[in-house]
């Protein structure tokens, strides 16, 4: 069989045969190609709308929700609707202690500051936070340092600000690294310059500063303003999320059907709809890709059809003259898969150049749609197989056809 397909008479018959229609040959292979174009095409602006998202948001635990404090919309054990809800370290500890799937339970505050240096000034949020703040939203620092755990011991007064708070305060190039700024009338260190970036996950916060300083300073207590609640990997975040609340509901005397007192933000839910849409885009793109190869090789196998009829004397020349119906049916095979090959080698090549012209117009800059866009060897390979496959299959049709003509009928065609 490997003999056969190096021998020079198999493929100058190949050749001879495409050449005697040369038109019919390319219009047959524009299925095939397009096919295999449609999918590498698709699978690539998939792959890159992916590395875009990932992009975003790869520094953020996505496996986390958002829960703070609202007002009741019921009366419950003598307390009448409209009741306040205030979170609490207590509530936080609790949740962390009897909830399963929890990972981490961060604890913070903000609030808006008026931020002072010099003769610059300007309004900001400010929060306070844990160090553990950066393991699940990772800043991205430009200069120094975010808060560690000997700013939590010793309440220290040191502040991590944003590039927009640096900006207003600071002269360009100007180091701001161990300089002092003012928030309400309280002198904070700068120990680090971080880029907010253009995707913020819960409430905007322009500095952070020790969460034991900001209790301390503001007299907060027990009290919180809002959770970050990151679920293990393998729990559902919507149940976590449903578990807390009823918690909380319980802990702070709420009645169990009150669905306002607690306002909340899911990021896994959020990202688990994006990610459905990925993996339901890559799904369509394979049945599209692979429907319209399909449609491609039946085309080829309808023209390979024409072919045999067209060439009935010749192969009962052939016959008579020894070749076996074996033998017959490997030449009209070896056509159909040279033809599907060689539409879906040029496919391949022309969905590559689609997806360099993607990544120069969309993939370009931070703010870019596609990502890297392209397709894996394993892709590639895979689609090759198919066609090897589809291309076998649709030439056993026309080499039945043809071995089941009796080669003194064949002769006798006209």
């Amino acid at each position: 069989m490997f003999r056969f397909l190096f021998d020079r008479d198999t493929w100058q018959e190949v050749l001879d045969s495409l050449n005697k229609n040369k038109l019919r040959s390319v219009l047959t292979m524009v299925g095939v190609w397009w096919g295999i174009l449609l999918l590498i095409g698709l699978l690539g602006s998939a792959r890159g709308l992916e590395n875009s998202f990932n992009r975003l948001f790869g520094d953020f635990a996505t496996n986390s929700v958002f829960i703070w404090g609202q007002k009741t919309s019921n009366p419950f054990k003598g307390f009448q609707e409209g009741k306040s809800v205030q979170l609490s370290l207590t509530d936080a500890k609790k949740i962390e202690e009897n909830i399963d799937g929890i990972e981490f339970v961060l604890p913070r505050n903000q609030k808006q500051v008026a931020a002072t240096r010099n003769f610059q000034t300007g309004s900001f949020s400010m929060a306070g936070d844990y160090p553990l703040l950066d393991k699940l939203q990772k800043k991205d620092l430009l200069n120094g340092r975010f808060i560690n755990e000997n700013d939590i011991k010793d309440n220290k007064k040191v502040v991590a600000i944003s590039d927009d708070v640096y900006k207003q305060l600071f002269e360009k190039d100007e180091n701001a690294i161990g300089e002092y700024v003012e928030l309400n009338g309280i002198n904070f260190k700068v120990i680090g310059v971080f880029d907010v970036g253009d995707i913020r996950m819960g409430p905007t916060q322009d500095m952070h500063i020790p969460f034991t300083t900001y209790q301390q300073i503001y007299n907060q207590g027990d009290r919180i303003g809002w959770l970050m609640i990151t679920g293990k990997s393998g729990f559902n975040i919507k149940q976590i999320e449903l578990d807390t609340k009823l918690l909380l509901k319980n802990l702070n005397s709420i009645h169990p059907d009150d669905n306002r007192a607690f306002g909340s933000f899911n990021l896994g839910k959020e990202f688990a709809k994006f990610t459905g849409f990925l993996t339901g885009m890559q799904f369509l793109t394979w049945f599209v890709g692979i429907a319209t190869l399909i449609a491609g090789v039946f085309a080829i196998g309808n023209i390979l059809l024409i072919t045999v009829r067209e060439r009935t004397k010749e192969i009962g020349v052939r016959r008579a003259l020894g070749a076996t119906p074996f033998e017959i049916k490997r030449q009209i095979v070896v056509e159909a898969v040279f033809i599907t090959l060689i539409a879906g080698i040029l496919g391949i090549i022309s969905g590559g150049w689609i997806l360099i012209l993607l990544d120069h117009l969309f993939g370009q800059g931070e703010d870019a749609a596609l990502v890297n866009a392209s397709v894996s060897i394993a892709v590639v390979f895979i689609a090759l197989v198919i066609l090897v496959i589809l291309g076998t299959l649709i030439g056993l049709i026309p080499a039945f056809k043809a071995t089941s003509i009796k080669p003194i009928e064949a002769l006798r065609e006209e």
